[in-house]
């Protein structure tokens, strides 16, 4: 029978133990779910015999909160949340956000700015000798020197600012396995600098030079733009975990020193994390205040697989998961559907059957176990590679078996489906069942934008391919006798994109009778691609100039583009057409965006007018006639 883990002394003590292992601390609410990071190290350093305690949105006024269970024998694990903490309190717009997803009730408040950071520091106040290992996504995006767009400053690694000993990236399951058994067998935290899936740092002094991929200092990165985007591309392109190098980076007197990345889970071990006994819901301690909003879409999902070879520019998978996939067995995804059909709150809908993106199962190709990702190049984009395997069969028969098990309703596929893979796969099988069982409605998809200058920015195939796949899909729709539609995401202001190509997209929205109600805004979050060209104005794979609008006007003139229809934005449509010399598209032809507005219409009513009697002939009355009198020449050289 599962429980949740220690959130208190009182619960710590219940188990008869009189100090906790590890202490673990999150910014987020504490939700014992696959779904949540922190509930996964939980649960794995519980499987191997280590007791755990889960000190959840601790507050941070000083340290006592981090006394609460005594001195950890081992030490703390800290994360900031699920996602990082500047992006959960702050909008693309850097505008404070009332809500929190993670937080009981859905509100903010319950974590700090830079919570890995805070938490971090008074950890160390509390117990100053007890080992701190940072993680999760904040720790991971930020390990080396990073440009952070709330200060608009290069900030030093994470792991320098939090005065952490040891930092995990990526998912961290098996590196926090190791560094337990090490920590647990007698081994100084300061010893521990080899572990794959980790960064340490240490006096510049000691360090022995080796074969390594060296970035230019955190310094230098904040002089140079140049030498920050080769260091960005280094890291990126050295994040592999078959020919991945160490990378280092001088900071001041200390050495970062970020090992290569830990191979990615075998399907054994991906079944072994996602069949701990969790709970599968929020902490009791939240239902007063109405639970934590985040469990409500994935309770009841099913994460199959892990990575992404897409890598979008402006995603952190590729810098977070890596870009080889992880796939974890048909049997273990059955198993946990059907233990689904056990729980009171299931209604019968298994809400998603998917992760980064639901239609992976395969590797790209079938060189990478022995020669890793390609460097430098995309696997779909802007064309799909020569060498790419295209398969949805295995899939396909998961999805078949999970409509099968006794009490489940329906199944849906709610994460990413990657459309210009799906449109490589000869065999229709896969698309006409998805359509016919597995959509709920609306399908999700990520075109991102319409023009090919954008896309090829974003690392995102050329429109063509979702023009294609859009008619595919409503054919293929109305073959089935169904009703549902395709629900884009779209992007404004990302890097490469003028305020020409907004009024492209906005033409291609009125084409596809699309009218968004939510815009997204290009967000520059630590450790992307994208983040790299919106800081330092250049491509980091070819160094060549990229248009970044940067200013909080042009970035708003994109955006209200893309929600031309709204009668409240139309004043702010006419005045970005007319910048971007596309005043053609104000009018009231078929081809027009908008219609004049009112005011447009007075001042082209007047300007008419004024424009009548500069031009009216000398002495001509109304009717066209002279006036009594009129001396042409004499008024025409006054």
């Amino acid at each position: 029978m599962p429980m949740f883990l220690p959130v208190n002394r009182k619960d710590m003590e219940s188990r008869g133990w009189d100090q906790p292992d590890f202490v673990l601390v999150t910014g987020d609410a504490y939700v014992d779910h696959p779904s949540f990071g922190i509930a996964i190290i939980a649960r794995i350093l519980e499987a191997e015999g280590f007791r755990v305690c889960i000190l959840a949105q601790p507050a941070w006024k000083d340290e006592s909160e981090f006394r609460r269970f005594g001195r950890p024998r081992l030490g703390f694990m800290i994360t900031g949340g699920n996602i990082d903490s500047m992006v959960a309190h702050y909008t693309a717009a850097r505008r404070k956000r009332s809500d929190d997803y993670y937080s009981p009730g859905g509100k903010g408040g319950y974590r700090p700015d830079r919570a890995t950071i805070v938490y971090s520091r008074l950890a160390r106040k509390a117990y100053p000798d007890a080992p701190i290992i940072i993680g999760g996504l904040e720790a991971s995006l930020r390990r080396f020197a990073h440009y952070d767009y709330w200060s608009d400053s290069v900030r030093p690694s994470i792991l320098i600012e939090s005065g952490a000993d040891i930092l995990s990236y990526g998912m961290g399951e098996y590196q926090t396995i190791e560094l337990a058994r090490r920590l647990d067998a007698g081994e100084q935290v300061g010893e521990i600098l080899d572990v794959r899936g980790t960064c340490v740092t240490i006096p510049v002094s000691e360090y022995k030079p080796r074969p390594v991929a060296e970035c230019a200092s955190y310094e230098r990165v904040c002089e140079s733009k140049k030498e920050y985007a080769v260091a960005c591309r280094i890291q990126n392109d050295e994040h592999d975990p078959i020919r991945g190098k160490t990378i280092i980076q001088r900071h001041g007197d200390r050495m970062l020193i970020c090992n290569p990345p830990m191979p990615p889970v075998t399907t054994e071990e991906f079944d072994r994390v996602y069949e701990l006994p969790y709970e599968r819901r929020p902490h009791p301690m939240y239902d007063s205040v109405g639970g934590v909003p985040s469990i409500e879409e994935v309770e009841f999902s099913v994460i199959h697989n892990r990575g992404c070879f897409g890598a979008c520019a402006f995603c952190s998978l590729a810098f977070h998961q890596g870009r080889m996939i992880s796939t974890r067995s048909r049997e273990s995804v059955i198993r946990e559907v059907e233990s689904f059909t056990k729980n009171p709150r299931f209604k019968g809908n298994v809400h998603d059957v998917g992760g980064p993106t639901a239609n992976f199962r395969l590797h790209s190709c079938k060189k990478q176990d022995e020669a890793g990702m390609c460097k430098g190049k995309r696997c779909l984009a802007p064309k799909p590679c020569p060498a790419l395997q295209v398969d949805h069969s295995e899939y396909l028969e998961l999805l078949r078996d999970l409509r099968k098990i006794k009490g489940v309703k329906r199944v849906f596929v709610r994460s990413g489906i990657r459309f210009d893979y799906l449109m490589l796969d000869e065999d229709d099988s896969f698309m006409r069942e998805l359509i016919k069982y597995h959509v709920s409605g609306q399908l999700k998809v990520a075109p991102e934008h319409c023009s090919n200058n954008v896309l090829d920015a974003m690392g995102k195939p050329h429109i063509e391919v979702y023009r294609e796949f859009s008619k595919k899909f409503f054919r293929i729709t109305a073959e089935e006798g169904k009703e549902q539609y395709l629900v884009p995401y779209l992007m404004s202001s990302h890097p490469g994109s003028t305020l020409r190509d907004a009024v492209e997209l906005a033409l291609f929205l009125k084409e596809q009778k699309l009218r968004p109600e939510q815009v997204q805004d290009f967000y520059p979050t630590p450790g992307t691609i994208a983040t790299c060209m919106f800081y330092t104005g250049l491509d980091p794979y070819t160094l060549k100039e990229v248009y970044v609008p940067r200013t909080p006007e042009e970035k708003a003139e994109q955006r209200v583009l893309l929600q031309y229809f709204k009668k409240e934005n139309q004043m702010a449509v006419e005045r970005a057409l007319r910048k971007a010399g596309r005043a053609d598209l104000i009018g009231t032809g078929k081809n027009c965006l908008i219609k004049p507005s009112p005011a447009t219409l007075i001042k082209q009513a007047q300007s008419g007018r004024n424009g009548a009697k500069k031009n009216a002939r000398p002495g001509a009355n109304r009717s066209g006639g002279r006036k009594p009198g009129g001396n042409s020449q004499r008024r025409k050289h006054k």
